[in-house]
């Protein structure tokens, strides 16, 4: 009975000895699995600044410097083609060389945006720069009614490096912004409004100078040598590309493509390039139609410019605080009803106050379509394509719009003002509507008016 019971003492310690080694074990490894870090990555964080975002920042703005700012310039060599170098065309067919040059600006968008997010961007704005460089420097060399010549270099090379530039540039941003996103991009695109005023200024005394054509050309492509080559160096990616993270999520292309919210905002925003840059094109010409000095005519387009860099800032921040549609349509609807001011750019003060009003609120919608088209995106993945996808749609507005209003501007030889404006007045109001039912069906998927 003694050795019994001590068996049976023995076999229940034992059994609590048991236990407690397995409960001991169920800790640890309920220790373990706490510690362990999960597998699966949280979302990316946002610095919303530090010296290398606005490096980055410094750097896109030199980029649009170069190339957003030689296009928005163009209005001076449509006037000097059309007085001098290619006198023997037509407005229409001088204005194709701008047109095709920033068709393929916004169409390189495409291709770009698809190599930036695979981890290329080094490479885009690399061989992008050396394109660019090389056209410049070969449209020095064109020589006078070589009509071909001139759009080879300036349209077709200049575009194509531009297009590998420009939309990286400003995609870059997402990296180190979010919160601030509307902000850091508007200050990328104030330096096509900087590069615009110095260009216009530059290049109309250069070319109406003693440095002539050539050297006006090659000195502004001396000063892009030095930006693009800082910018190379300054820029910098830092989250990682879709190439580097093999499990990321794909981007869903049936789902963009079936986005009915987001084709209106792309077909809003293309009818509004297909009018917006009438003025910048035609306003020194239409203003020395008009009997204004040369002297006058060719501080029209630095002045519209120079008004664009606040433009292209002040909305942003705004938009920053209170939605980037909510402040790109109204600056729309302004936009293409002050269009009709451009008749009183016939005087000193009517040509002021048309540039610095024009200026302002078309750099307002030119500056903040990027951030609306993005926010869109579902997913971080996405940003680079639905930019690319609209940058290409727009193209197709940029190629056309300023030809035809040439073709409507210019009869026998003779210029009917009131046809031109007209068109690009209707079609940027058109899209500004399109852009409010876009919006109103993001604010019902978002539950937000913060838009």
């Amino acid at each position: 009975m003694s050795l019994s019971l001590t068996n049976g003492t023995r076999t229940l310690n034992d059994s609590k000895s048991n236990l407690k080694s397995d409960n001991s074990s169920a800790d640890a490894e309920l220790t373990a699995d706490v510690e362990k870090p999960s597998q699966t990555p949280g979302p990316p964080q946002f610095p919303e600044g530090g010296l290398q975002a606005w490096l980055t920042v410094l750097g896109g703005s030199m980029i649009l410097f170069c190339t957003f700012g030689a296009v928005q310039s163009f209005g001076v060599y449509q006037a000097y083609y059309s007085s001098h170098y290619l006198s023997q065309y037509v407005a229409s067919d001088i204005s194709w060389i701008g047109s095709v040059q920033t068709f393929l600006l916004f169409a390189g968008g495409l291709p770009a945006g698809k190599l930036f997010d695979e981890g290329y961007f080094h490479h885009c704005i690399g061989a992008g720069s050396f394109i660019y460089l090389f056209s410049i420097f070969m449209l020095s060399l064109a020589k006078p009614h070589q009509y071909y010549q001139i759009f080879l270099a300036q349209g077709i090379g200049m575009g194509i490096g531009m297009g590998l530039l420009f939309l990286p540039a400003i995609s870059v941003t997402s990296h180190y912004f979010r919160r601030r996103r509307a902000a850091a991009m508007g200050v990328v695109l104030a330096g096509s409004s900087l590069g615009a005023v110095i260009y216009s200024i530059m290049l109309n005394n250069l070319f109406n100078g003693s440095a002539g054509f050539g050297w006006g050309v090659r000195a502004a492509g001396f000063i892009d040598v030095g930006l693009l080559g800082t910018a190379n160096l300054l820029m910098k990616t830092r989250l990682p590309s879709r190439r580097e993270r093999p499990n990321a999520k794909p981007v869903d292309i049936k789902a963009i493509l079936s986005d009915f919210g987001f084709w209106l905002c792309v077909i809003g925003a293309t009818l509004t390039f297909w009018g917006l840059f009438v003025p910048f094109f035609y306003l020194q010409v239409f203003s020395e139609e008009h009997g204004l000095s040369k002297n006058i005519g060719f501080y029209a387009i630095p002045i519209m410019n120079a008004s664009s860099i606040f433009g292209r800032t002040i909305p942003n921040f705004l938009g920053d605080a209170i939605g980037p549609f909510n402040v790109m349509i109204p600056c729309t609807i302004i936009s293409g009803g002050i269009m009709f001011l451009m008749f009183a750019a016939t005087n000193l003060g009517g040509t002021i106050a048309f540039g610095i009003l024009y200026g302002f609120f078309s750099g307002g919608f030119i500056s903040l379509i990027t951030p609306a088209a993005a926010s869109f995106s579902r997913d971080l993945n996405e940003i680079g394509t639905r930019i690319g996808i609209t940058s290409f749609v727009i193209a197709f507005a940029l190629l056309t719009g300023n030809p035809i209003a040439g073709a409507l501007a210019q009869v026998h030889n003779s210029y009917i003002w009131y046809r031109p404006l007209v068109f690009a007045s209707v079609v940027v109001l058109a899209g500004a509507a399109c852009l409010t039912a876009s919006r109103s069906i993001l604010s019902k998927r978002k539950n937000t008016n913060k838009l």
